[in-house]
């Protein structure tokens, strides 16, 4: 748990009270583990990480600092990334490296950070494989608390989303609402539409993204992430609008200038919002043109 979070509670009666009282219904609501922190504590996180990072209000260290802007940067902080680049490029806290700098600034540069994307002209396109701290480790004492609420299909997928999620700037969380509504967590299920594997891809989507193997989890994964990413982008951020196009595709949602009034569909993006909760989620605007649609979609109906 990153200190931000973990200083509010730690130490005090009612924290006790509340670990069992989680532990207690997890396996009704294991989807609770797979909450992303809101953007204001990414924002504390990010400035407590600068705190360390330059000796101010505390005593300089950069080895605190990298590790909380790590903690930012694995869910999906562009800031943070740049940071933890800058870091690397610069040798502060590291030995210099440019293929580290450039796995961090590529990260932000993805999710459209405009000095990121000056910085990898700099460093070269060479990026080093994820580093250890990107990764949620088996001895994380808050992994260990998600997997314990996870059946081992879950525990396996959980993994996976987090291991491939700061690659795509998609939310682990709104990835794991898609997952269990497609398929829960069935790698090798296949809907009568013939739509397939754990984010249950069609096989014209499979195809868009290069998925080979629809039925290998990691490759479904990228794949599912790949049109998240495009659908975010394609509908500026608009989560119930991106839910009801991966269920009925994005020209339906043009078509009806909107969630499409098919049962199934409403019911979908509900299921979507109820574990996400949040109607804007970040996006790429450098991924596709948006929606021509769009300004049509948000107008006000007509009386």
């Amino acid at each position: 748990m990153p200190a931000v979070f973990r200083k509010l509670f730690v130490g005090k009666p009612i924290y006790t009270a509340l670990c069992a009282v989680l532990l207690a219904i997890a396996p009704v609501l294991a989807h609770a583990a797979f909450e992303d922190p809101a953007p204001e504590d990414l924002v504390t996180l990010r400035n407590e990480a600068r705190s360390y990072e330059h000796g101010e209000g505390v005593s300089k260290d950069l080895v605190r600092a990298a590790s909380l802007y790590c903690d930012g940067a694995r869910y999906g902080d562009a800031e943070a990334q740049f940071s933890l680049g800058w870091m690397y490029a610069n040798g502060r806290g590291f030995p210099h490296s440019d293929e580290m700098a450039a796995y961090f600034f590529k990260l932000a540069a993805d999710q459209g950070h405009a000095q990121a994307k000056k910085m990898l002209r700099f460093v070269g396109e060479t990026v080093a494989p994820m580093p250890e701290c990107m990764r949620y480790s088996d001895a994380d004492p808050e992994f260990q608390k998600a997997l314990q609420s996870s059946s081992p299909a879950q525990q396996k997928v959980f993994g996976l989303v987090r291991k491939l999620a700061p690659e795509y700037g998609v939310s682990p969380r709104l990835v794991m609402a898609v997952i269990r509504a497609e398929s829960n967590f069935e790698p090798t299920a296949v809907s009568p539409k013939n739509a397939q594997g754990l984010m249950q891809l069609i096989p014209e989507t499979s195809a868009r993204f290069n998925v080979k193997k629809p039925f290998d989890p990691e490759q479904n994964i990228r794949g599912g992430m790949s049109y998240l990413r495009w659908l975010l982008a394609y509908f500026e951020g608009n989560v119930p609008l991106v839910a009801a196009a991966y269920n009925a595709g994005e020209g339906a949602v043009n078509r009806f200038r909107g969630v499409p009034p098919y049962a199934e569909t409403r019911d979908y993006v509900k299921r979507i919002m109820s574990v996400f909760k949040k109607d804007e989620h970040p996006y790429d605007p450098n991924v596709v043109n948006p929606s021509p649609e769009l300004s049509r979609i948000r107008a006000p109906k007509s009386l």
